[in-house]
């Protein structure tokens, strides 16, 4: 059966909307952070991927959450009429829904997102509020979020834990109250499949109203269940999911967005259903998202995953060789995947260039940035004998993604030896000033952060240090990973050179400026949902 939505018109009954948390509860996660522009690049990408609600952030978290709203709202995204839906997220409180809708309200379509905690443990531990008063609650929060927007989502914090009878009433006061969307979270990932079936199902059969409005699930992975709760709840009548690039998100992350939506594509026997993500498009958007935060996926996660479609024991191979469906039941082009060619070298010119950072999804580039990259990577041609696609992204991380940054690296000369301590001399770019410090300590890399910690005084504490290779070989780039934490916040940055030295300055650096951002950010009580 169709419903009928605001924003999206008449949805047949097989189309699963996509809503993407990745700028709000996935920017939530430790370690991960995005400055705004950081959050319009992957704005942008996500439009692109074809995401049909994008979750902006929450507008009262803090004066840059809101900018990142309200810019997001007013870029050429926001104003698109066949663009994502813009979404702020908002508790019931009636300062939050106020700070959302002005955040929003530039937006061509947009959806103000409201939540409280339903459960008996939520409610007398956290909100110490009685059920009567968050039923009141819920009605009030909807009713004024709908003077901003037609288009109201409405959300049960750690709904999968809150008594039926209760979680009943809650749905059918903010459907009764104007809410046209309804979203039920696992939010401590507590759930097996067959708990979410139950609960949607028995919400359609029981709520007034629930035939009039889009049902949606929102899990979390804290037992590895989030995709496969997303897939049971979708085969039980939901019809829009709540999901992150990379399955980034607080604790243990969110379902993931690529795995659900080509589990939907490769298994449409069991669930027949579309979305309308461009699937080729999912690689490119996952490695975007891992040079913003610089948290790589792990090699075997699936569909983006290095080893995702890498075939090593030999009746895999053979099989493959023969005919790929043996092994693979979706093919590496279907998501992004294509083989590394070796078209660019120290004789690649600068429309190449371009051409080559295009097709890697970086867009367009300003000619500032470009030619600091292109720069960088005529030096590193001149190092290599042969550069990859792999060495562009890690190259030009630095000039494009992080090219809004408050602490710029400039430049690093270090002695190191056994004969005498090490010693650093390094030039910083701090809010447009060039400093420059020089330190000794245990080690090339101890006096390089040594001499970081001279220009820039703080009081984070290193917890990881950690170098890996970007590509094959003696010449390859080092990818060095450096995590920081200040007061409880924790932050990871990335860096990567041919030099393991500059590369660890560059880590460090960008870990810095994440930091920077997490210091700007004072979440209110009650953050997830």
């Amino acid at each position: 059966m169709s419903i009928e939505h605001p924003s999206f018109g008449t949805l047949p009954e097989d189309r699963v909307i996509i809503f993407d948390t990745t700028l709000r509860d996935g920017e939530q996660s430790p370690g991960f952070s995005m400055n705004l522009e950081e959050k319009l690049r992957m704005a942008e990408a996500l439009a692109d991927l074809g995401v049909d609600v994008m979750e902006a952030g929450f507008p009262i978290a803090s004066p840059g959450d809101f900018e990142a709203v309200r810019a997001v709202a007013e870029s050429s995204i926001g104003q698109s009429a066949d663009g994502p839906v813009i979404c702020g997220l908002a508790r019931s409180g009636r300062e939050d829904i106020l700070r959302a809708g002005e955040a929003l309200r530039p937006a061509r379509r947009r959806r103000i997102h409201s939540f409280i905690s339903t459960s008996a443990l939520h409610m007398k531990y956290k909100l110490r509020m009685e059920p009567e008063e968050v039923l009141q609650a819920v009605g009030d929060s909807v009713t004024l979020a709908r003077q901003f927007t037609d288009d109201v989502e409405w959300s049960a914090e750690d709904g999968s834990r809150t008594e039926p009878d209760f979680l009943c009433r809650c749905v059918e006061a903010a459907i009764r109250a104007g809410a046209t969307t309804i979203n039920i979270p696992d939010t401590v990932g507590y759930a097996l499949p067959e708990d979410l079936a139950r609960i949607f199902t028995m919400l359609r059969e029981r709520v007034p109203g629930t035939e009039k409005v889009v049902l949606s699930a929102h899990n979390h992975n804290d037992l590895g269940l989030a995709v496969a709760n997303t897939l049971a709840a979708i085969r039980a009548g939901v019809r829009q999911v709540e999901c992150t690039i990379n399955g980034i998100g607080e604790r243990a992350g969110n379902a993931s967005l690529e795995e659900i939506v080509m589990a939907i594509r490769t298994r449409r026997d069991a669930i027949p259903c579309d979305t309308g993500i461009r699937t080729a498009n999912i690689l490119k958007t996952s490695k975007l998202l891992s040079a913003i935060t610089g948290f790589d996926v792990q090699p075997n996660k699936a569909i983006v995953g290095r080893n995702a479609f890498a075939h090593e024991a030999g009746i895999h191979q053979d099989g493959v060789l023969k005919n790929a469906a043996t092994y693979e039941i979706m093919t590496p082009a279907s998501v992004g995947w294509t083989k590394s060619s070796l078209v660019m070298g120290k004789h690649s010119g600068r429309a190449a260039f371009r051409d080559k950072l295009r097709a890697l999804g970086y867009g367009e580039i300003g000619d500032n940035q470009l030619n600091d990259a292109f720069r960088r990577f005529k030096d590193l041609a001149d190092r290599k004998k042969v550069v990859y696609d792999e060495d562009l992204v890690a190259l030009v991380d630095d000039e494009v993604v992080r090219g809004h940054d408050r602490i710029r690296f400039v430049s690093l000369e270090v002695q190191a030896g056994s004969k005498a301590p090490a010693r650093a001399t390094l030039e910083l770019e701090i809010e447009g000033a060039v400093r420059t410090a020089t330190a000794a300590g245990d080690g090339p890399v101890d006096a390089t952060f040594k001499a970081i910690r001279e220009l820039f005084a703080h009081e984070a504490e290193l917890k990881l240090f950690s170098v890996g290779a970007v590509t094959g070989g003696t010449d390859a780039q080092a990818r060095v990973t450096v995590r920081l934490e200040e007061k409880g916040k924790m932050v990871d940055g990335q860096g990567a050179d041919t030099d393991t030295i500059v590369a660890s300055a560059r880590a460090y650096i960008h870990a810095l400026n994440k930091l920077l951002v997490k210091r700007a950010r004072t979440e209110p009580e009650a953050l997830s949902a």
